[in-house]
């Protein structure tokens, strides 16, 4: 099995440099492949931030990829739940940190959005200090 970094992702679902797409291409096809968390945090903020994709854009980007029978991630269950919580509004790194916190009580936070927004998905409650 091999671990592939962001840019052979990016180049994979953006097609936006021929030669190196055909060359993630060619990884994709033909390996067996582990995705490490902090890539997926990447990758995320990549599209978001460099290619203007949607919140929509990134979460079906991210099933079509993560569902691929060669690829494999250290939690999937915590990844289809971030992906999930993504779709339902919240910050996808938020939601990353939250799948990570499932059985603590409280992750405190500042940031008053992913409060507000996480209100009521899950019995770890985000809260304000």
């Amino acid at each position: 099995m091999i671990c592939v970094d962001t840019n052979i992702i990016v180049r994979f679902l953006t097609h936006d440099d021929k030669r190196q797409y055909k060359k993630a291409f060619s990884i994709f096809n033909s390996q067996q492949i582990f995705i490490p968390d902090t890539v997926i945090l990447e990758t995320e903020w990549v599209l978001r931030y460099a290619y203007n994709f949607s919140s929509t854009e990134i979460c079906t980007a991210f099933i079509g990829l993560f569902g691929l029978k060669n690829t494999h991630l250290s939690n999937p269950t915590f990844i289809f739940q971030a992906i999930e919580w993504h779709k339902k509004g919240l910050d996808f790194s938020d939601a990353m940190h939250l799948t990570q916190c499932q059985q603590y009580e409280k992750l405190y936070t500042f940031d008053k959005t992913f409060s507000q927004k996480a209100k009521d998905l899950t019995a770890c409650l985000v809260s304000l200090p």
